[in-house]
C-alpha cells in the first residue's frame, strides 16, 4: 500500500529532483505539493512546483503557503539556485492553476481524508507546517509523521552552526519539533554525505530521458562550487530525505532531544541536539545520524531511470 504524503517545499534545484523521485516511487502517493518561500520568493517556488510536476507528467495539487517566516524577514538562496530557483534550467510555463485552497487548509484537508496516515515531507523552512499546527491544533492526531530536511548535529551552511531551512524560520522549527507529532530530522550531518559524484552523473546521462537530462544539467554546474569547499561531490539534501521516506532502511536514527536556538546572537537557527542526555529533557525528535550512501544512490538512479518508460 502506498504511503500518502504531502511534500512541503521551496523549489529549488534539489527540491525539484526530490519531487521527481517521489513521483516515480511506487511506495509514495503524493497527495499535494505545498509551497513556501525559502530558496527563492514564494511566487517563484510556487510556479516552479507547477512547472516541475507538469514536466514530470504528474497531476497533483499545488497549494501556495507562507511568503515569509513567522516573525522574521525572508532570507533566500539565489546564489545556489539562481534567480528563478532552477539554476540554468528553463521549463515551460505551467498550464494548470494553483489549488484553490492555501497550503495550511490543504494540509488539514489531506490529513483529515487520510485518517491519520498522512506523512509530511518538509524540504524547506517549516513555516507552513507551523502555521497549520497553530490554525488547526487537532491536526496533531491526524498526521502520522513529519520528515524534515533541516538542522544538523554539527555544523551549518547558512552560519557556522545553522542549516538554511532552520535558520530562515527558527520559530517555526521550534513549534514543529515540539508539536508531539513524530518527527525525523535529516540534517546536514547526514545529507552532506549523500553526495553524487561525476561518475554517477555520467551514468545518469546515458538514461536519456527528460528527468535524467534535468538532473545532469542542473547538477553539473554545482561541482565547481562544492570542490572549492572540499566536498567529494554535490550533496543531494532534499532527494536524500525523500529517499529515506521511500526506503526506511537508508537511515540510521536515534530518538534525542532537539531544541532550536531562536535568540542567540551567533547561533540563531542552531539545532541543539542533546546526544548524551545532559539536559535530562525528554527526547522529541528522531535524529538521523548516518545514511547508507550506496543504497541511496542506487535508489536515486533507479527512480530517475523509470522516466524512460
Amino acid at each position: 500500500m502506498k504511503k500518502p504524503v504531502i511534500i512541503d517545499c521551496d523549489p529549488g534545484i534539489d527540491d525539484a529532483i526530490a519531487l521527481f523521485l517521489a513521483f516515480a516511487s511506487e511506495n509514495l502517493d503524493v497527495k499535494a505539493i505545498t509551497t513556501v518561500a525559502g530558496n527563492v520568493i514564494l511566487e517563484k517556488t510556487s510556479k516552479n512546483a507547477l512547472k516541475i510536476s507538469e514536466y514530470a507528467g504528474y497531476n497533483v495539487k499545488v497549494a501556495r503557503g507562507a511568503s515569509k517566516p513567522l516573525m522574521r524577514e525572508l532570507i533566500t538562496a539565489e546564489f545556489i539556485h539562481g534567480e528563478s530557483g532552477l539554476g540554468s534550467i528553463t521549463l515551460l510555463e505551467p498550464v494548470r492553476a494553483f489549488y484553490h485552497k492555501n497550503a495550511y487548509d490543504t494540509i488539514y484537508e489531506e490529513a483529515t481524508s487520510c485518517e491519520g496516515k498522512l506523512h509530511i515531507i518538509a524540504l524547506g523552512p517549516l513555516t507552513n507546517i507551523a502555521i497549520t499546527l497553530l490554525k488547526y491544533p487537532d491536526i496533531k492526531e491526524k498526521i502520522n509523521h513529519i520528515t524534515v530536511m533541516g538542522g544538523s548535529t554539527e555544523l551549518g551552511n547558512s552560519t557556522p552552526v545553522a542549516e538554511f531551512n532552520i535558520y530562515v524560520d527558527p520559530e517555526a522549527a521550534k513549534i514543529v519539533f515540539n508539536s508531539g507529532i513524530p518527527v525525523t530530522m535529516v540534517g546536514l550531518n547526514v545529507t552532506n554525505t549523500a553526495y553524487i559524484i561525476t561518475e554517477d552523473l555520467e551514468e545518469i546521462s546515458t538514461y536519456k530521458n527528460k528527468v535524467s537530462d534535468f538532473v545532469v544539467k542542473s547538477l553539473s554546474p554545482l561541482f565547481k562550487f562544492f570542490e572549492k569547499i572540499d566536498f567529494p561531490g554535490v550533496p543531494l539534501h532534499d532527494p536524500a530525505v525523500v529517499a529515506s521516506v521511500i526506503d526506511e532502511n537508508i537511515l540510521e536514527t536515534k530518538f534525542l532531544r532537539v531544541d532550536v536556538e531562536t535568540k542567540g546572537e551567533f547561533t540563531r537557527g542552531k539545532t541543539v541536539v542533546d546526544v548524551y542526555g545532559v539536559t535530562n529533557k525528554a527526547p522529541n525528535v528522531n535524529v538521523a545520524l548516518k545514511i547508507n550512501r550506496e543504497r541511496f544512490i542506487a535508489l536515486f538512479k533507479e527512480l530517475v531511470k523509470r522516466y524512460e518508460i
